[in-house]
Order: structure tokens, then C-alpha cells, then sequence
């Protein structure tokens, strides 16, 4: 593997970390390649000579941070490469796509541990928990991506499902439901704090408050909501305490404040709609905003008992049509830009008539991300990266469940 995937905020651009002993000797990058956030090394003219990467590597330089990609060929002539193309270097992403679903079900299976204690123990410390939130952090930080991409799968197989496939009981299924929605909005949200610019040690409130932002629905009956028919007017009224208990059970344990507002106020709204205060605008803390908007986006393109999933452009879309009313534009927009309007994970159908998914953004234009397609391997088994575009390959919608097949 030649790079280490990570997230760097450089101009308000996601970067990618590459070890310098690890990038082809005489490739170029597709994009330029920075030493620091300021100093470019390579431009996508500029070769990547060997005396360059030993003068790097001399100088005790490790790593180079681009958001384009080593291996493009550039031409002279036109200055640009193949049309819209760049040859993916990788020969597969299964060994990060395992890591990722491994790292998933460690958070997963830790949070699921997490509402277990508070039922059986009645209580819960900050500390360990922003200690572990801080090394899921960490991890989740380099391997965000293949986290999203590997999110889809799960959905788009249909295996999430109030945790059907894995739990037989109503208590295992809660705890599962609660983990999952807990675990999903906070890498979410973690991607939009980091797009941000939030220092650390607000990312890892940010996670905690994420994690366990649906704590309160312990203390309710599993059966309201892992309900797959309408809700009774009783039903819906106890759905709407659960912000209240959240806050009330994260505040007796002695949780920040800001954790115990983000959970309190997480369903509140910029228009008023919200509950349970019907704030508005600026009343609303900033970790409930972020919340707000990964808790929908989530909810959004994941399976419920009482709806399916909707494709992630497609939500995107609906969180767009809600900016002003429902949702802060600045974090609309740092999800947007964070995911594209076609977000990491989505497989789509391109206008060359191939199939393919969305595996990284473009930072200047969300409309036109990178993707790999999938119906067509190269023999000696390298997957095609493709830089959509509004005059070359573009996007020209998601497919259908049964359009996608085996990727």
C-alpha cells in the first residue's frame, strides 16, 4: 500500500498522507502534492524523480500531502491526461475495506457494551469513555473513507435492519439499534467537525455526545421504537421525552455540558419545528446542529422496521432542500463538501454507460467526485479511477439495489 489515507484540513481541503519511500518513482500527481499546508513539492507537471524522493527522504521528509493521486501520466502536449481518466494504482481495496469493517464492528461492539452497563450498572464515567473515543478517533480519522464505502455495502445488502440479522431478543436488538444509529452519526459527525476545523479535544466531545446522544431510549420500552406500524399519540408524545432522559441520565453522570445539551437539543430545528424546547437559529448549541445533520443523514440512508433506506444522493438532496428551515447551511455545507452530492459509498451508473462507486471527493466542485468502476477490471487486476466531470464521464444517477449485483 502506498498510502496512508488520513484527514488533513489544508485550505479547507480533505487531504491524503503519502509515505514518500512508497510513491512511484517518475509518476506524477494528479493534483499538486504539498510538504506542509503551504509548500508545494510536486505539481502534476513535475515528475517524481528518484534524486527527489532521496533528497526527501534525506532530509528526514516522510510524507507528502495531496488530494489528488500518484500515477497519473501527464502529457506535454495537452497538459492533461488520459480524458477524465486516472489509472488506479491500488490493485484492490479489499484489505481497507476489511480494516474498515473491522474498526466498525470494535466501535459497534464497544457501544453495544456501553448500554449494557448503564442497564445493568446504572451508571456511566466521561473519562474512559472520551479515552476511547479519542483512539476510535484516531483511526476513524484515517480510514474515513473506506468507514462510508463500507457502510454502504452493509445497507445496500440489507443486513441492518434494527439489528434483525444479529439479535433475536427485544433488549439485544435495542442495544444494537441504538449502538448502530450511535456509531454511524458519529463518524459523521466527526467528518463534519473535522471539515470544521474543531481542535481535537472538541472532535472527541463532539463523538462522545454522537455516541450516546440516544441514551434516554433505555429508559423507554424497546417495542415503541423498534416499531415497524404508526405510532399511537401516547407512543410518539414518549418518543419525544427520549432528548430529556438523554440529558437527565447524561448530566447525573457528570458529562460536560456540552455533551448534555448536544443530546438535549439534537432535534431541535433552525425554523422552531423541533423539539423539545422548539429552539431556534443561534439558540441551538453547535454540537446539536452537527448532530442534527449527521443524526438525519443516517437515519436517512439507513434501513428502519418501518421504512427503507434512501440513497445517499438522494438524502443529501433532502437535507439541501431543508438548509434555512430544518438545518444550518454551514453544516450542510460541510457535509456536502465532505461527502459530495454523490457521498463516498454511492454506486452509480456513469454516463459511458459503466457502473461504478464513489470512493473519494473532489474538494472544488461536490458535484463531480472520483469513482472506481467495478464492471470493469483491468487483467492484471488494478481498478480504473475515474475524475467525473461536467465535460467528460459524469455521473447520471444512483443505481437501483438490484442494479448493483457483486462489486
Amino acid at each position: 500500500m502506498i498510502e496512508k489515507w488520513s484527514i488533513e484540513v489544508n485550505r479547507g481541503v480533505w487531504m491524503r498522507q503519502f509515505k514518500v519511500k512508497d510513491i512511484p518513482e517518475n509518476s506524477y500527481f494528479s493534483k499538486p502534492a504539498y510538504l506542509d499546508d503551504r509548500f508545494i513539492v510536486f505539481a502534476p507537471e513535475i515528475p517524481v524523480a528518484k534524486e527527489y524522493k532521496k533528497m526527501l527522504i534525506d532530509w528526514e521528509f516522510q510524507e507528502l500531502l495531496s488530494d489528488g493521486e500518484p500515477g497519473w501520466q501527464y502529457h506535454p502536449e495537452t497538459g492533461e491526461s488520459a480524458p477524465d481518466a486516472i489509472e488506479g494504482i491500488r490493485p484492490n481495496d479489499d484489505d481497507k475495506l476489511n480494516e474498515a469493517r473491522e474498526l466498525y464492528a470494535a466501535i459497534q461492539k464497544y457501544t453495544e457494551d456501553l448500554f449494557s452497563g448503564i442497564i445493568q450498572e446504572g451508571t456511566l464515567e466521561f473519562n474512559p469513555v472520551a479515552e476511547k473515543m479519542k483512539e476510535f478517533y484516531d483511526t476513524i480519522r484515517e480510514n474515513w473513507r473506506f468507514l462510508l464505502r463500507m457502510l454502504r455495502d452493509v445497507d445496500t445488502a440489507g443486513n441492518y435492519a434494527s439489528g434483525a440479522s444479529v439479535a433475536s431478543d427485544d433488549d439485544a436488538s435495542s442495544r444494537y439499534y441504538l449502538a448502530s444509529h450511535g456509531v454511524k452519526s458519529a463518524i459523521i459527525s466527526l467528518i463534519i467537525g473535522t471539515y470544521l476545523k474543531l481542535p481535537v479535544h472538541r472532535l472527541i466531545e463532539l463523538g462522545v455526545a454522537a455516541l450516546l446522544h440516544e441514551i434516554g431510549m433505555i429508559k423507554l420500552p424497546a417495542r415503541i421504537y423498534l416499531n415497524r406500524g404508526t405510532l399511537s399519540p401516547q407512543e410518539h408524545k414518549a418518543i419525544q421525552t427520549h432528548p430529556i432522559l438523554s440529558f437527565n441520565m447524561l448530566k447525573s453522570f457528570g458529562f460536560p455540558l456540552t455533551i448534555c445539551l448536544a443530546a438535549l437539543e439534537h432535534h431541535e430545528r433552525e425554523n422552531g419545528s423541533g423539539y423539545p424546547q422548539r429552539l431556534t437559529g443561534e439558540k441551538i448549541s453547535l454540537y446539536a446542529k452537527i448532530l442534527a445533520v449527521a443524526c438525519s443523514f443516517e437515519a436517512l440512508t439507513s434501513t428502519r422496521p418501518y421504512k427503507d433506506a434512501k440513497d445517499s444522493h438522494t438524502s443529501i438532496l433532502d437535507l439541501l432542500k431543508n438548509v434555512g428551515k430544518q438545518y444550518d447551511d454551514l453544516i450542510v455545507r460541510a457535509l456536502v463538501f465532505s461527502l459530495s452530492i454523490y457521498p463516498i459509498g454511492l454506486y452509480v451508473l456513469l454516463s459511458n454507460g459503466s457502473k461504478a462507486q464513489v470512493v473519494d471527493v473532489n474538494p472544488e466542485n461536490p458535484q463531480f467526485p472520483v469513482v472506481q468502476i467495478f464492471d470493469e477490471l483491468k487483467p492484471d487486476g488494478r481498478i480504473q479511477t475515474l475524475e467525473t466531470s461536467a465535460s467528460g464521464v459524469s455521473i447520471v444517477r444512483p443505481l437501483l439495489r438490484e442494479e448493483i449485483g457483486s462489486p
